[in-house]
């Protein structure tokens, strides 16, 4: 049987993009238990109120909501429990030193499945202020404007 590959993605946070400045991104691997597996090649989680945690050494996630798997037994999962994540030393350090700053949160940005292993991508984040989430849409407003301008010049210019 050939081995699963290429990347699939389960579910996105897509209000992390909008509540927070985006900082490092990082790649981790999930402890994950068999239903919990199963659940997630459904397609069935959800991140948005997710975050992490350093812990003596050791990165957690918190609050992701993997529904208990619909043909699971009595030996099911509970549906937020706490996930150990699992990166390289090296990793974990950079995280503890960039979450001594004020106002940092670890905040899970996708959770897929990366040649049969399922992974998460998180991400050091600050909080936007209001004034910043309204500023980051009259931006993305600006800049959708100049492209339709464009296109609609580019197509009567033949």
């Amino acid at each position: 049987m050939p081995r699963e590959t290429g990347r699939k993605l389960v579910a996105q946070n897509r209000k992390a993009r909008h509540d927070f400045h985006i900082g490092d991104v990082y790649e981790a691997g999930l402890v994950l238990t068999g239903t919990e597996v199963k659940s997630l090649r459904a397609g069935r989680a959800t991140l948005s109120e997710a975050f992490a945690t350093v812990d003596d050494g050791e990165v957690w996630l918190r609050n992701v909501n993997i529904p208990e798997y619909a043909f699971g037994t009595w030996r099911n999962h509970a549906a937020k429990r706490t996930r150990k994540l699992l990166l390289n030393r090296r990793e974990i350090a950079n995280i503890e030193k960039e979450m001594s700053g004020s106002n940092r949160t670890l905040v899970p940005l996708s959770l897929y499945f990366s040649d049969g292993y399922a992974k998460v991508e998180i991400a050091v984040a600050t909080g936007k202020k209001d004034w910043d989430k309204r500023q980051s849409i009259a931006e993305r407003d600006a800049n959708r404007e100049a492209q339709r301008a464009l296109a609609t010049r580019n197509k009567y210019r033949r």
